[in-house]
């Protein structure tokens, strides 16, 4: 794996382009939120989710505590990225930003979808509901990654940064969860193995730890192995879990240092 090769951190993101998908609510809002303050005059923020509506939203609170004075331009891209359709909107808004005029480029691969939680491993015999499952989740991911590293190759002066918004469920197995585990391997590993073909890039799987979030109110309430559904809510009723802020910004202070070793787990707890 690789370093940062000795750099300190930085002050903020840089002249970026950068790009977050699911930002329309929850984890992605937060990110975006707290990322637009971070990114210098002259900057693309590109907020991807399936509702276009939402994003609008995110789009408006950004505009009103940046200072117009500050440039930042905000891209809404309404698209399905389980969708073939989705994943080339996407690729064609990103490709169309003049790559000299940025020097950081920082995609959050952060839109993900729990899946049916409620049926075990055993239950999923249709290959067409897991193949939509993984299109989403896995495969636009990679295909996303791939699209955006090939339209803003490698150059002096220009920093590439990739971000796997992971989970605990990439590393150890949940009953139940078979669908969102295996994806979230998946994603987990493509990842690592990106930081030893790209040792130019710089490579973070991230997990946010348990959330507060609508994904978490689904998981507590639809998950068919009852002691994680009670383990669940627990951590709601004791209020353990984390605000979408809270664990954004310590992935913000973490793309800041740039002290992590590329294609390296980090979780919330970690740091």
């Amino acid at each position: 794996m690789q370093t940062n090769g000795g750099r300190t951190g930085n002050a903020d993101l840089g002249k970026a382009l950068c790009i977050i998908t699911g930002a329309s609510k929850g984890f992605g809002r937060s990110l975006a939120q707290l990322a637009s303050p971070l990114l210098r005059p002259g900057s693309v923020m590109v907020l991807v989710a399936r509702s276009g509506d939402k994003l609008r939203e995110v789009q408006s609170e950004i505009s009103g505590t940046i200072p117009a004075k500050d440039g930042l331009e905000i891209r809404c891209v309404e698209a399905d990225l389980g969708r073939k359709e989705g994943l080339q909107e996407v690729v064609r808004v990103v490709s169309g930003i003049e790559p000299q005029a940025i020097d950081h480029v920082l995609l959050i691969n952060n839109a993900s979808a729990l899946g049916d939680v409620s049926r075990f491993a055993a239950d999923f015999t249709c290959l067409a509901e897991v193949d939509s499952y993984l299109s989403f989740n896995v495969s636009s991911m990679l295909c996303l990654t791939a699209s955006v590293l090939k339209a803003f190759p490698r150059r002096d002066g220009l920093r590439r940064s990739m971000v796997n918004v992971s989970s605990l469920c990439a590393l150890q197995p949940f009953k139940s969860w078979s669908l969102y585990c295996m994806g979230k391997a998946a994603r987990e590993m493509l990842f690592r193995v990106l930081a030893e073909e790209e040792p130019d890039v710089r490579v973070l799987n991230y997990a946010p730890g348990p959330l507060d979030t609508d994904m978490q109110l689904e998981a507590r309430s639809l998950s068919g192995d009852l002691e994680l559904r009670q383990t669940f809510n627990s951590l709601h009723a004791s209020g353990q879990l984390l605000s979408c802020s809270q664990s954004a910004t310590k992935l913000m202070q973490q793309l800041l240092r740039d002290e992590f070793e590329s294609g390296a787990h980090i979780d919330y707890y970690d740091v």
